[in-house]
């Protein structure tokens, strides 16, 4: 898929950051089907291969509680907090309340928010996690306490820039708070391509909905993935760009219900880079879900997601001159942007910190469409 836009600077692989909180305890019974190993079984992959350096990977740690409060209401912090959550709300986050649940995912959304800061700048990043997308500003759901991608939008929109944002959800199950949370917001554009029998059974209306049946396999699914992207990227024009990167599409998926192989999934993941790489948006790449057992094959999809970003924006075979004629015109046109936009702070240092003072304000964009 081929779609035309002008591009001002080129992403490269090797500015991009990516944050990671595995290191972060959740407590949780024998045979829960939440996969907590997999996050860290992603991150150690993609170390030891070299496809992610260790100076690419950063710690997130708990978001503080103000940073938050830009989305999620008082009364519902307030519960998570001070450890009062009602059983019924337990119940519907699916997961056994502990303050190192409340911490984990506080860090997933720092992460979120730091990543989204530093693709501001350097054109990507991304979070070895994240992708929350069932939280509500006032209830968790679905495995979701709060909503990274949701908060992280919030807090560019707190900092004053208003530029179109996409979220492009590719994980098996309805991106439905988001859908829900930036209704009737012009300038945010939610997109979801899901199982349409899937969880959750009432869906929310996102601005594009693809709802696949059960069994769906990959050129059903590459398909509806095509057409979505075509009207994210040539119809909406977005400045910045999440990416939900679900792994749970998976034949293998215990609760995916499609049937799309490994093969599809990295056909998935060039559809979704080459339309960012041509088009020349920044964007931020989270993992959403994955549950299939064994886990192997989860992970493996997953480590693949940032496989294929790498081949994306450093491809194999572009070296010598002509990878030094493309870092001095990239140089060249960042250079460019700076001058123009020389009110802009400097960028912050790719660190995440839990305090309770809100991170330093975002930068603007480094493309205006």
């Amino acid at each position: 898929m081929t779609i035309n836009a002008p591009v001002l600077a080129r992403a490269r692989f090797d500015d991009m950051v990516f944050w990671y909180y595995d290191h972060m305890t959740l407590p949780l019974p024998e045979r829960h089907r939440y996969p907590r190993q997999k996050y860290g079984q992603v991150r150690r992959k993609l170390e030891a291969e070299g496809t992610l350096a260790g100076h690419q990977l950063v710690r997130a740690e708990p978001a503080a509680w103000s940073l938050l409060q830009l989305l999620h209401t008082p009364a519902y912090l307030s519960a998570l907090r001070e450890g009062t959550l009602s059983r019924q709300a337990q119940r519907e986050i699916g997961l056994p309340f502990s303050q190192g649940l409340v911490d984990r995912a506080r860090a997933a959304v720092n992460g979120t928010v730091a990543a989204t800061r530093h693709a501001m700048r350097y054109g990507g990043a991304g979070i070895l996690g994240g992708g929350t997308h069932h939280a509500y500003p006032g209830r968790g759901s679905g495995y979701c306490l709060f909503n990274d991608i949701a908060v992280a939008i919030r807090y560019l929109r707190h900092d004053g820039w208003d530029g179109r944002i996409a979220i492009v959800d590719l994980d098996v199950h309805q991106g439905n708070a988001n859908a829900a949370i930036f209704e009737g917001d012009p300038t945010v554009f939610t997109c979801s391509v899901h199982g349409e029998r899937n969880w959750p059974y009432r869906k929310e209306s996102s601005d594009l909905d693809l709802g696949l049946p059960d069994g769906a396999g990959d050129e059903t699914y590459l398909a509806a993935v095509e057409q979505a992207l075509q009207k994210v990227f040539a119809g909406f024009s977005p400045e910045f760009v999440f990416y939900l990167a679900g792994a749970d599409p998976l034949r293998s998926d215990r609760l995916g219900r499609l049937a799309v192989s490994v093969d599809g999934l990295c056909r998935r993941e060039r559809l979704v880079y080459t339309a960012l790489r041509e088009f020349g948006t920044p964007f931020v790449v989270t993992m959403g879900g994955g549950y299939g057992l064994p886990i192997e094959e989860t992970v493996e999809a997953h480590a693949n997601t940032f496989r294929e970003l790498r081949r994306a924006f450093a491809p194999a075979g572009v070296s010598g001159e002509a990878q030094q004629e493309a870092d001095a015109q990239d140089e060249a046109a960042r250079a460019a942007e700076g001058a123009a936009h020389a009110s802009s702070q400097t960028p912050p240092q790719p660190v995440a910190r839990g305090s309770d003072a809100l991170p330093a304000a975002a930068l603007t964009a480094a493309k205006h469409l």
